[in-house]
């Protein structure tokens, strides 16, 4: 482990029910601070005052604010799968749909406080368990896109794998950029022209 990693690292991995509940208050209380006065102004004092302990009981969890991020960004990216992808209809002209599953997942995962995701993505540290939370949710959710890809009979792409990659990579990046931005989002709007996109490249479309 790098002195970088070290200073981000938790000092504390609950092994018991009310440890674990206590670092998930501290969590949740940061994310509310950061959200609430931004990430210069969000310092430890008022995470652990928010998390309704003392200071001292919050380093004994985690070493800084940074540490605080740096595990919120990583359980951001380290979300689960592509909800109800088992349940979805592989019939012919149902493509858009399926696309629109994905897309809305994504925007869903993203859309709660875009305060705070901005906060994430442009404060936190980079760690080893941060590069690794990203490719091991990259590798998962490519899996799962391109398994729903080769189901579905209005999918003509020659090459599954490399299509799997540019529609995660593009459904992700745009939804992070556009929903953390400052300004307002037509969250309709995003979700339409990415739908049309994707589904003219997946078809094969000219």
């Amino acid at each position: 482990m790098t002195s970088a990693d070290r200073r981000l690292a938790p000092r504390r991995k609950p092994r018991q029910v009310r440890a674990e509940l206590t670092r998930e208050r501290i969590l949740s209380a940061a994310a509310h601070v950061f959200a609430d006065y931004g990430y210069a102004a969000g310092t430890t004092n008022r995470i652990a005052e928010r998390a309704g302990m003392s200071i001292g009981s919050l380093y004994q969890y985690f070493p800084n604010k940074d540490a605080i991020l740096a595990e919120l960004l990583v359980r951001h990216i380290d979300r689960g799968a592509w909800t109800g992808a088992d349940e979805l209809d592989m019939a012919p002209g149902s493509l858009p749909e399926v696309v629109r599953s994905l897309v809305r997942d994504a925007i869903d995962h993203h859309r709660d406080d875009p305060q705070l995701l901005r906060i994430m993505f442009e404060e936190a540290p980079a760690s080893s368990e941060l590069i690794e939370a990203i490719d091991r949710h990259g590798k998962m959710r490519v899996g799962q896109v391109r398994e729903v890809f080769a189901r579905h009979p209005d999918v003509r792409v020659q090459d599954l794998d490399t299509a799997a990659e540019l529609v995660v990579g593009t459904v992700e990046m745009n939804t992070h950029k556009l929903m953390a931005s400052p300004r307002p989002v037509q969250v309709e709007r995003l979700e339409a022209e990415l739908v049309a996109m994707i589904t003219r490249y997946l078809r094969g479309d000219g």
